[in-house]
This record gives C-alpha cells, structure tokens and sequence, in this order.
C-alpha cells in the first residue's frame, strides 16, 4: 500500500481514538473536580471538541490550499497530543473544555487537508471508504477501550490513545522535513491574494444553490447523530454498565466501518448513497430509544454510507478541493457541535425521548432534500 495513504490511515485511527475514548466517561470527567453540573456539563464537554472543529475547519482548509496539505496534518497531530496531555493531568471542568476545543482544532487542520488529499489519489472513492473504515475504526476501538478500562481508571483509554499520538507524531516529523505527501495543486498560491476575494468566494460556495443541500445534510447527519451520543450516557445512566454502553456505541461505529468500506468499493452514485444512508440512519435512532444495541448499528450502517457520500458529493464541487473539503468538515462538525449545544437548552424541559425522537423526524424528513448529480 502506499505509504503516504498508510500514514494518513494511522493518524486518523488514532485521532479518532482518543477523540472518543471520552465518550464512555463524560458523566465522570464533568464531575470529577467534585461538583455535579448534569447533562448539561456533559453536552459541554461533548460540544467544546467540535466547537473546536467548527471554527477551525474552514480557514485551515483555505490555508492547506497555499501552503500545503503536509503541515497541517503534523499540525492537527501535535495538537492532538497537547489536549490528551491536558485532560489526563487536570480534573477542572473548564481546562477539560479548552482541552477538547483544542483537540477539536487538532481535526480542524486535519480533515480539510486529509480529504483533500485523499480526492487526489486514484480510486478515490476506494481512498475515501477505507480512510472513513479507519475513522470509525479509531472511534469504536477508543470508546471500547475506555469503558472497558472506566472501573479502574476513568482516564485510562485517553492515556492510551495520548501516548499512541505521541509515536505517531514522531513518525510524522520525516514527511515535515520532506513533504511529498502534500499534493494539492493549489499549494504555491501567493498569500497576498486579496482576502476580500477569498471570503466572497468562500461564501459564495456555501450559499451556492447547486451545494447547499449537502452542507444541509451533513449538518443533520452529523448533528442527530451527535445528540444521541452525546446524551445516550446520562440517559443510560441507570440502565446500562459502562461496558455496555461502549458497546452499543461501538456497534455504532463498527456498523459505519462496514458499510463505508463497500460502498466506497461499489459503483453506486452518490446522491443515492446520501438518501439511503440518511433513511437508514433515521430507523436506528428512533430504534436506539428502547434498543440501543440494534438502534446503534442500524445509526452507524446509515451514516456509514452517508458518509461516503457527502465528500464523494463535495469532491465533484467545481472549486478548490481544499474549500470543498473545508466547507464540508465544518458543516458536519457545526452540526456535532451546534445541535447537541441546542438539544442541552431542552433537555429538562422535553427530556431525552422527546430529544431523540425529533433527531430522528429531522433525519427521516431530509431525504426528501433535492440532490443533483
């Protein structure tokens, strides 16, 4: 395999990894300074690493376009270990917040720069399944690995994942020295180009008609998604182990693992990937309130494909690549930060059912959203 595509494989997994390893123990690390906010804390924490993302994606994409795709890769890894570093030495609500928007950060560098490169190589709807099969590969391996550890040591799974960032930190300073991996064709623009242009371009990509559908769609893909894990703990609370609980959000990611893999080994277009795979994934979250072993799968087996999908959809843009892949990483991380953020406003008001069943309605009305080939 090539190694450029074997690095990019290995630094998500492990992004992903330690990204997730928090999921199992939010309730835990939102009270381990000894005072109780709630699921309120929770959605904080949840919210603040893709708040991260959110406000980092776009510009770190533009960026990757001047100065290449390499650098803000070893970026997006070297802070990745500062926020595992943080949040296993700190127990205060407020520095675990900055912990994870920084670690949010870390995949606003990443990402843009990833799939835009992975829309280079050849195959690259092959390239873009096997990278979402490791994607979901680090997030289940890294939920399952904290609750199984959660008895005994509630950070355990991030230390694990920190130390795994660290090695592959050092296996990324080679391809800093020497950059091959960068191959954007946009790389040496001059960085006096006038900003004013650039944000009128930017925004005229995201308000285009013929693009903002699926910046809609990832962003309530994404967006319900998030609201169930990010809640699912504290609703669970007293019904399901720890254990269990990662493994039924595991289910989740191992389900998306499979399903990327063959459709982006499939010839199937990708407006019929996105309509299937949101439809799907409305069933497993209206299934995952009473059922969520079989809930989460069917939610993981829709986004899987939708998720394929949508940057198949974003990489066909007639517009830089890095944009593309910019505006597409922000919509998906604005919907995991935003929506969770919204549904905490509710919380104790509606309640977790209430919360869930509009995730789903939300998730079953979008495929009824024009898409164009």
């Amino acid at each position: 395999m090539n190694t450029d595509k074997i690095f990019l494989y290995a630094s998500v997994f492990v992004m992903m990894g330690l990204s997730d390893a928090a999921i199992p123990v939010l309730p835990e690390l939102a009270a381990s300074n000894h005072i109780s906010y709630g699921p309120i804390a929770s959605s904080l924490l949840f919210s603040s690493y893709f708040l991260g993302a959110l406000v980092t994606m776009l510009p770190f994409g533009i960026l990757a376009d001047r100065h290449g795709n390499i650098r803000f890769i070893f970026l997006g890894i070297f802070l990745t270990v500062i926020s595992g570093i943080l949040i296993i030495v700190s127990n205060d609500l407020w520095i675990l917040s900055i912990a994870r928007f920084i670690e949010g950060s870390a995949c606003g560098a990443f990402f843009p720069a990833a799939f835009s490169m992975l829309s280079e190589f050849k195959n690259r709807n092959r390239c873009i399944g096997e990278f979402n099969f490791l994607l979901n590969g680090g997030l289940a391996t890294g939920v399952v690995i904290s609750g199984l550890l959660a008895t005994t040591s509630i950070k355990g799974g991030i230390l694990i994942f920190t130390i795994a960032s660290v090695a592959v930190l050092l296996l990324a300073l080679p391809k800093l020295i020497h950059p091959k991996l960068s191959t954007t064709k946009h790389a040496h623009k001059k960085i006096s180009e006038d900003i004013l242009i650039e944000v009128k371009r930017t925004l005229s990509t995201l308000f285009d008609s013929r693009f903002i559908n699926i910046w809609i769609l990832s962003f309530i893909l994404f967006g319900s998604t998030g609201v169930l894990v990010a809640f699912y703990p504290d609703y669970s609370a007293d019904v399901l182990a720890k254990t269990e609980l990662s493994a039924a959000i595991a289910g989740l990611y191992v389900s998306a693992m499979i399903t990327s893999l063959l459709v982006g080994r499939s010839l199937i277009r990708y407006n019929t990937m996105i309509r299937a795979g949101m439809g799907i994934s409305a069933i497993g979250a209206l299934l995952a309130i009473h059922h969520p072993m079989s809930g989460f799968i069917i939610l993981g087996a829709g986004s899987g494909i939708a998720m394929v999908g949508l940057p198949l959809a974003a990489s066909h843009m007639d517009t830089d690549r890095g944009l593309a892949m910019g505006l597409f990483n922000t919509c998906t991380y604005g919907g995991l930060a935003l929506a969770p953020l919204i549904a905490g406003l509710f919380i104790n008001y509606l309640g977790f059912v209430s919360i869930f069943l509009i995730s789903a309605l939300i998730l079953s009305t979008s495929i009824l959203v024009r898409l164009d080939q």
